[in-house]
């Protein structure tokens, strides 16, 4: 009889020879602007740890000191044995926060993502996607049922078009785009798609996972940057990128958040957010609204880094208006071979390759906690490999 699992190996070999095979990093050590990669000392410009709080001494106490008053687990779902009064008090942070009427927490954003859109719409209804969308996302739209469409990244009349083609054939239309693009740099056009949405009766789901801490006056992501606050929208995001926790939540009007406590697959039947996760991100959110010096010296590195990257020839970066910076290179094996180089001179900045962008690059993201001299490495060995 034929082996059933031949089909594995052989599907390896393939991504093997595109040069997509990807494979884990081992970091040693507390989260942080340098750290040990395989034994070797980098400079990390791989992490979302956006305000560098993954390693602050106040999360790590908050998390402390909820395992021991609650345990290491919430022991079920959150309508079970789950829910603790901590999860509430998150809850309602987030939604002072994003001033929103309320907001439930996820065990991830893309728990978030996936259960929020299957509640939301089904077989009778329409999506439409920015093609540039996270993979929880895509995912979480093709699980929903509903009748998925594509549309070119941040094509705003290509939306309106396939809105006017296509609306009035669906009993409901949720548009769904990320807020900053992850793999990009670059942001939505929000208040458009907003306006969209409004003219055609749709629903807007923006995933802030990369916006939540770095975007807006206060941090509270690119609804509040483009001073979007209080329109009619769906908000997801993560608690794992700059509030250097995990989970995601989900913030909007308190008939949303009580219909998607009776309706979302994910958070009904998923164990509720540990103690310690739910208290490092309570902890992290007040301090990104506490603390702005924070959200303000990341964006002193960004424009630092963007200055000085201008400066060197023939570099392809890519637009962006966030901490992500890439630049782009002809080929998967090229992006390997630059973040090979980079690796060996002290940077950690991995090769970014199909299938999860279009085209092969380098992704840069900045901290908080990175000093001038970080950046200035960087600089200087993207100069030389150039």
């Amino acid at each position: 009889m034929p082996d059933p699992y031949a089909w594995l190996q052989n599907s390896l070999l393939t991504i093997h020879r595109a040069d997509w095979y990807r494979s884990v990093q081992t970091i040693q050590g507390r989260a942080g602007a340098s750290v040990v990669l395989g034994g070797q000392e980098v400079i990390n410009f791989a992490s979302n740890d956006y305000l560098g709080l993954a390693g602050d001494e106040r999360l790590i106490a908050a998390a402390v000191a909820a395992t021991q008053e609650f345990g290491t687990g919430s022991t079920g779902s959150r309508l079970l044995s789950g829910h603790r009064e901590l999860h509430g008090e998150l809850e309602k942070a987030i939604a002072s926060w994003k001033q929103t009427e309320d907001a439930l927490v996820f065990s991830s954003g893309y728990l978030a993502n996936i259960g929020v859109i299957a509640a939301l719409v089904g077989k009778r209804d329409l999506i439409l996607s920015d093609q540039y969308n996270h993979s929880s996302l895509k995912n979480g739209a093709i699980l929903s049922g509903a009748t998925v469409r594509e549309y070119s990244h941040c094509e705003v009349e290509e939306l309106k078009t396939q809105l006017l083609e296509q609306r009035q054939n669906y009993r409901r239309c949720l548009i769904l785009t990320d807020s900053v693009f992850s793999m990009d740099g670059d942001l939505c056009p929000l208040p458009a798609l907003l306006d969209l949405a409004e003219q055609f009766s749709c629903m807007l789901l923006v995933d802030e996972a990369h916006a939540t801490g770095v975007m807006g006056k206060t941090g509270a992501g690119c609804v509040e940057h483009f001073g979007c606050t209080g329109r009619q929208l769906i908000q997801i995001g993560t608690l794992s990128k700059a509030l250097g926790s995990l989970g995601g939540y989900v913030a909007g009007s308190h008939s949303l958040i009580d219909y998607l406590r009776n309706r979302a697959p994910s958070w009904i039947y998923t164990t509720g957010l540990s103690p310690a996760d739910t208290a490092a991100a309570l902890a992290a959110i007040n301090i990104a609204r506490q603390e702005p010096q924070h959200r303000m010296q990341l964006w002193h590195n960004v424009n630092y880094l963007r200055e000085l990257l201008l400066e060197i020839p023939n570099l392809k970066l890519l637009p962006s208006a966030s901490p992500i910076l890439c630049f782009q290179l002809s080929s998967p094996s090229e992006a390997l071979q630059v973040g090979k180089q980079l690796k060996q001179a002290g940077i950690f900045a991995p090769a970014i390759r199909p299938p999860t962008v279009p085209t092969s690059r380098i992704r840069i993201s900045l901290m908080a906690t990175h000093k001038p001299e970080h950046i200035e490495k960087l600089v200087a060995v993207l100069a030389d490999i150039n």
